[in-house]
């Protein structure tokens, strides 16, 4: 086996060996060394990795409908299955079955190790990420109100999950191999792993790896009980609103979760983490960028939409996603629904059209923007190097850093696996929309096109992922394309985003875990298999559970029925539906087409197109000023995608952090930060997610009644301005 630079080239003499990484944060945190001879596929990682799958899939989706959505990572998992994976090591029996056969194996090979746990953690990422398609179950079920049986539901969650492990496949050359392609989320899981598993002293006045950890995760357990349970206001520390309870112009401006978030933060890692991730693992320039297109975003094109009046602003919250009439008040969607599941035109004209918020207007503009940038962007900026890499496959020059040089050990997957599964998912993506196209409403030639899409954006995003760890998502381009092509029928626009959008997020996802593989030196074709059968386990606990959960909890999703304070509220369902509404119900046509008022909006392709073009421009004008490079407009542009369900009190925490770890801690205590900072985050991860499961186990969702739970504190945030606008709740100018 080549486990030399020497070796390598002799074998390889096109390549050259680099025995340092170019990326400085993986340089300090990446192990350079490997043992091949480790068992991996062991009993003990079977059993623990299905068990993290299987219950990590069954809290996430639990938690999914909640008003505080929580994601409980693979970290938690990879810290409760260490002392288990210990034990095992200690009491199973040693002796070997049918020794002597090719068949023979032990449930004890030695001690618990590194590779173990690695696969553990990979099974426990395939239960972490969400089933997307869910979103089309509790839409079609639960908020529309229409049948949609089983069959077709597991198939349209399992084809969407799969699809994208074909893009990773082909993919992989671009997205793993390259040591710029760094995936910096990874480093966290990394640093958790080495800490766990290496030995070390303890310095002089300081602590192991391991007990930072511990010290780490049992604050932060100990902490989130305040946030969580007795202090709900941490969670948005909207203080400007004190200063007058009357007040609808400081309402507004100090909201942190119904308005522009001046001045408001929240002391809770869920509300820091929620929806942007850790930002102890975010680079620094892509944490400045965020921070600049958020500025941007929320505090000069906002404020000026709205008090302009633009597209009768005025008429409703100032942050919503919800749909509106003209008159201010909220749509009735299910009168406008015909038996066929079509728009019933005739209603809908007597009804009028449907009304957005000017933020939720120009967050789709943004994603219209965002989506010509990135191709624009990677063209520019990365094109060179995806032609040496291409021309590298065909018989070039190419350079290969330590891990890929260590990862030449092991039998590489064939191109043709990931081909196969590719093809299979088409061909079931198709009949199953084709056999219930009734359910489904998407004809065969759709998943074709989601499929074209999908591939086309897959590299580009995933340069952009890979290198900042923002993803630019394909939702808004998805449901642009096939609300033209095919209007007024909102599940196939809902079946269309998910094979288009959503087999590129999970290609990205599985190309992330083959990277922490390349990182831990993985045999290629162990995770290949761990990822495969994680991923169809998951998707059968979510469908599980979800469907469970519909049938047990009254009125779950319907906001108009359910109890004061229910935590049923699913406000990730309430945007996906609303977005199903606007795209597939009623159709780009008729809001931002020729039929629409919101036509303008469709600028905003043209200005992101250009906005990396006068980057590159200035960065070939002055060559010299470094920083120009580092102002990347598809992570600037799309800093808000989240919004909503993200709110503004979710990014000025993230920010302030960012910049603390990212910036500060790294610039004048770079020892710290590379000894500790990653660390710091999966203790965190790992402390409230222990803490939440035990505060809904023992307490439900019942919180004490006092002041201190007043969440926001600021009601008149969610109030239309405008004169003569009658809302509950709401004064009347």
């Amino acid at each position: 086996m080549p486990t030399s630079v020497s070796e390598i080239q002799s074998e390889d003499p096109l390549s050259a060996v680099d025995d340092e990484c170019p990326v400085k944060q993986v340089d300090i945190t990446v192990p350079k060394t490997d043992d091949p001879n480790l068992p991996v596929l062991t009993f003990r990682m079977w059993v623990l990795g299905v068990a993290a799958c299987v219950i990590l899939s069954f809290v996430n989706q639990f938690f999914w409908y909640r008003a505080n959505p929580l994601s409980v990572s693979s970290i938690a998992a990879q810290i409760a299955v260490v002392p288990l994976g210990h034990l095992m090591a200690k009491t199973l029996p040693t002796r070997p079955f049918f020794q002597g056969t090719r068949f023979e194996f032990t449930l004890n090979p030695g001690p618990f190790n590194i590779k173990e746990h690695v696969l553990i953690t990979i099974f426990a990422n395939s239960g972490a990420g969400s089933v997307y398609a869910t979103h089309i179950l509790t839409a079609v079920k639960l908020l529309y109100k229409r049948q949609l049986t089983f069959i077709p539901a597991l198939l349209i969650m399992l084809t969407t999950q799969i699809l994208g492990f074909g893009w990773a496949g082909l993919f992989r050359k671009y997205l793993v191999e390259p040591g710029e392609m760094w995936w910096p989320s990874n480093l966290v899981q990394v640093s958790l792993f080495r800490a766990l598993h290496e030995k070390e002293k303890r310095p002089k006045r300081g602590t192991t790896l391991t007990q930072f950890f511990l010290l780490a995760m049992i604050c932060s357990f100990a902490y989130y009980v305040v946030p969580g349970y007795l202090l709900l206001m941490l969670t948005s520390f909207s203080w400007l609103c004190w200063f007058d309870s009357k007040s609808l112009f400081l309402h507004q401006l100090g909201s942190g979760m119904n308005g522009l978030g001046l001045g408001a933060f929240g002391i809770d890692w869920t509300t820091i983490s929620s929806y942007l991730g850790s930002p102890l693992a975010s680079p620094w320039f892509a944490t400045a960028n965020i921070a600049v297109g958020f500025v941007l975003v929320m505090y000069v094109m906002t404020p000026l939409t709205y008090w302009l009046n633009v597209y009768g602003a005025k008429k409703f919250p100032i942050y919503s996603s919800a749909l509106f009439m003209s008159n201010g008040q909220r749509y009735n969607i299910s009168s406008i629904v015909d038996s066929h599941f079509h728009l019933d035109r005739g209603v809908y004209r007597t009804t009028g059209p449907v009304n957005l918020s000017t933020f939720f207007a120009m967050t789709y503009g943004l994603g219209f923007a965002t989506l010509s940038a990135t191709i624009v962007h990677v063209f520019l900026f990365n094109g060179r190097e995806l032609w040496n890499q291409s021309r590298s496959a065909f018989g070039g020059k190419r350079k290969i850093d330590i891990h890929t040089k260590l990862m030449r050990a092991y039998k590489q997957v064939p191109t043709w696996w990931f081909i196969v599964i590719l093809v299979l998912n088409i061909g079931l993506s198709i009949f199953s929309c084709q056999y219930y196209n009734v359910s489904l409403q998407l004809p065969w030639w759709g998943v074709l096109l989601a499929c074209v899409i999908a591939f086309f954006f897959t590299l580009p995003i995933g340069i952009i992922a890979a290198t900042t760890n923002q993803a630019p998502g394909l939702n808004i381009i998805t449901e642009y394309i096939i609300g033209y092509a095919y209007p007024e029928r909102p599940v196939a626009n809902m079946c269309f985003k998910v094979y288009g959008y959503i087999s590129m997020t999970q290609a990205l996802t599985f190309v992330s875990d083959f990277k922490l593989g390349h990182y831990m030196k993985i045999p290629p074709r162990t995770m290949f298999m761990a990822q495969i059968v994680g991923t169809i386990i998951a998707v059968f606990v979510y469908i599980a559970t979800a469907w469970w959960l519909m049938g047990s909890i009254q009125d779950l999703c319907d906001t108009n029925l359910l109890p004061e304070n229910s935590p049923w509220t699913c406000p990730m369902d309430r945007v996906f539906f609303d977005a199903s509404v606007i795209w597939g119900l009623v159709g780009p046509r008729r809001i931002f087409g020729n039929l629409g008022e919101y036509g303008a909006v469709n600028w905003f392709f043209f200005g992101g197109g250009m906005a990396p073009l006068l980057v590159w421009s200035a960065h070939k004008m002055f060559p010299k000023q470094s920083w120009i490079r580092l102002i990347h407009m598809p992570v600037l542009l799309g800093a808000t995608s989240m919004m909503p369900p993200a709110s503004a009190v979710n990014f000025t925490s993230w920010l302030i952090c960012g910049f603390v770890f990212g910036f500060v801690v790294f610039r004048y205590k770079r020892e710290w930060w590379k000894r500790y900072n990653y660390i710091l985050s999966g203790g965190l991860d790992a402390g409230t997610a222990f803490m939440t499961i035990l505060i809904f186990l023992t307490l439900g969702s019942k919180s004490i009644d006092w002041w201190g739970n007043n969440t926001d504190g600021c009601p008149l945030a969610s109030c239309p301005s405008a004169k003569g606008v009658m809302i509950h709740g709401c004064p009347i100018f």
